[in-house]
């Protein structure tokens, strides 16, 4: 009888070119980490993969970034793609009135508070995308108005006061919101502070790029995110961003980014690691540095030799004379 852990069902596929990433990039940890995600189906919780592996969490998100950088993680995701999400349902006018219909349902209120905010009335796909939230995300309609009021604010944030977001980008933000698990009115409150948080220091951090005449666009957005999380402070940053300049001569939004991971890796995120770091490199003399140059002597040292030897030239001189006599 075969052994039960051989039977299918309980076999992990591994691609060849994701095999041969992991053998050229001789690292056990990254081996390790995408082995826990395939056999999770992709799901990670940078917690529960270091409770797994009996990993400290700096190891952890030290293996996710060699994964990134391999190409076999997003550099904000987990290694392997989760599964595909359900879609929802196809709802039907009939499902709709019969939800605004119902006394008992806070629906029919709901509708009549996002009317007010977006400054219109609802159109049919409209009340479908809004129930869409409603009924499959489960979100409460309390949480549903705060997703509401935060798209109104970015959207007029980028695109000017009186402007309006459609009901799709409304349901979008909503699903991730419900993504990460903000599902209650204290977890909304909270990571909307975050969001806020985030956004200003995004503005700070472009500053730091030297860019100050846009916001970021989405990709750059997630590249400062990432760093943010990291933990870098804006010091840090900014000499990455030197660096790259002096490297690339301009801005390169992924060379700066391998090297922001290569410190976070190293625990260097503020000035002061980081200057460590660098006094504790070995020193490496440059090629074709051969003998030591002569040192320069004490002031004076060169007169005083010379006057000792001028006097035992003069001593040796008075003596041979003496003798010859």
């Amino acid at each position: 009888m075969a052994d039960p852990i051989f039977l299918p069902g309980n076999i992990l596929a591994l691609p060849a070119e994701a095999a041969g990433r992991l053998i050229t990039s001789g690292s056990g940890d990254a081996a390790l980490l995408y082995l826990y995600l395939l056999k999770n189906g992709g799901q990670y919780d940078p917690t529960a993969a270091g409770r797994a592996l009996r990993w400290e969490p700096q190891r952890t998100a030290g293996a996710a970034g060699l994964l990134a950088g391999m190409g076999l993680a997003a550099a904000e995701q987990g290694p392997v793609p989760s599964p595909a999400q359900p879609e929802p349902p196809e709802y039907t006018a009939a499902d709709i009135n019969q939800e605004l219909s119902s006394e008992t349902s806070p629906f029919p209120l709901l509708v009549r508070e996002v009317q007010r905010r977006l400054g219109k009335v609802l159109s049919t796909n409209d009340l479908k995308g809004l129930y869409t939230i409603y009924d499959f995300s489960g979100l409460p309609p309390e949480v549903i108005l705060l997703v509401v009021s935060w798209t109104i604010e970015e959207f007029q944030r980028r695109n000017g006061p009186g402007r309006m977001p459609r009901m799709p980008q409304i349901q979008r933000e909503a699903m991730l919101w419900k993504e990460k698990g903000v599902d209650t009115v204290e977890g909304a409150e909270a990571h909307l502070k975050r969001l806020t948080l985030l956004r200003d220091r995004t503005v700070q951090v472009l500053a730091l790029l030297d860019i100050r005449d846009r916001p970021p666009v989405a990709r750059e957005k997630e590249y400062i995110t990432a760093w943010l999380e990291m933990g870098f402070e804006d010091k840090v940053i900014r000499r990455a961003y030197e660096e790259t300049v002096l490297k690339k001569g301009g801005l390169n939004w992924a060379y700066m980014n391998a090297i922001l991971k290569s410190w976070h890796q190293k625990g260097l995120h503020n000035q002061e690691q980081l200057k460590n770091a660098e006094r504790q490199r070995p020193y490496r003399p440059k090629p074709g540095a051969g003998a030591t140059a002569p040192q320069p002597g004490i002031p004076g040292e060169a007169d005083r030799r010379a006057r000792e030897d001028m006097e035992r030239l003069r001593a040796f001189l008075e003596k041979e004379k003496k003798e010859g006599n």
